[in-house]
């Protein structure tokens, strides 16, 4: 058999068309990186342009600021220069002089205004010490306890009605007026009292312990007082005091005391002393303690 050889034209065949590949590979690459380049190329320029931009905008605003400081240190300069060129004017002082001495002069009204000032705080004073004096009187006249109460009535002025009262709705008579119990608050030791006073009901609140409830009825010149000494839960203690004399026995007792009357006063106490004995002074009764 005979041996098959290729052909001389054969192989030229395939070396041209891989030659011909290889070309078309080495011209892609090239356009590619061609590409690649003009890419980057036209990014560099478009970076540039920004930054000459901004630099010149830089500069710019360098000079404003540059021009602005050399406006105010001329400003700055001007004034220093006319405020060292302006005249220093002195300041005038008044010169001290000694204070005369003032003598005082005697005007006759001076001295009348002085008296009618010295006047008047003699009778400030004067009615200073009649308030305290009042002031301890009403206080000495309170009594506090039975014991108190005992001592005040020896003095023979006024007469005393003590009591007790519970919270009730009936009034209670002690003396010339009539006492009811609302509330007794005893936390804060005050009362709510109703009265009756010639036929008048009269409502006092807040009443304190101590604390003296004074008014005038009808037929007395003097006032008539009570005062609450105790307070406990529903239950009041206290007294009620009313002077001894009526204003009636008052003007009639004030009447046969004059002149005219003096020797037949005087001869009518000596019959009447003979005839009715005086009677002896009832001994008061102790109430029981207040119920707590």
């Amino acid at each position: 058999m005979l041996e098959e050889t290729p052909s001389h034209s054969g192989i030229v065949t395939r070396f041209g068309a891989a030659a011909a590949a290889l070309l078309v590979a080495v011209l892609g690459v090239v356009a590619a990186v061609g590409a690649y380049a003009f890419h980057e190329h036209k990014l560099a320029k478009q970076l540039a342009d920004q930054n000459s931009v901004v630099t010149s905008t830089l500069n710019a605003t360098r000079d404003q600021m540059s021009a602005l400081s050399t406006r105010l240190d001329a400003m700055n300069a001007e004034r220093t220069a006319e405020k060292s060129s302006a005249p220093h004017h002195a300041i005038y002082r008044k010169p001290l002089t000694a204070a005369s001495t003032r003598h005082r002069i005697d005007d006759p009204r001076w001295k009348k205004m002085q008296g009618q000032l010295d006047d008047q705080a003699k009778q400030i004073d004067a009615t200073r010490q009649d308030l305290t004096s009042t002031r301890t009187e009403l206080q000495g006249s309170i009594a506090t306890t039975h014991d108190e109460l005992v001592m005040l009535e020896k003095k023979g002025e006024r007469s005393y009605y003590e009591f007790d009262l519970d919270k009730t709705a009936q009034f209670q008579r002690e003396g010339p007026v009539g006492v009811r119990l609302r509330k007794a608050n005893t936390k804060h030791e005050y009362a709510d009292l109703e009265m009756l006073v010639d036929d008048f009901k009269v409502s006092k609140k807040h009443v304190n312990i101590y604390e003296p409830v004074v008014f005038y009825s009808a037929d007395r010149k003097l006032p008539v007082e009570l005062v609450i000494n105790n307070i406990s839960k529903n239950h009041i203690h206290g007294y009620v005091s009313e002077p001894k004399y009526k204003g009636t026995e008052l003007e009639t007792m004030a009447n046969s005391s004059s002149p005219n009357n003096t020797a037949t006063g005087a001869a009518s106490g000596a019959q009447g002393s003979q005839t009715a004995p005086a009677k002896p002074t009832p001994v008061r009764e102790q109430l029981e303690p207040p119920k707590d």
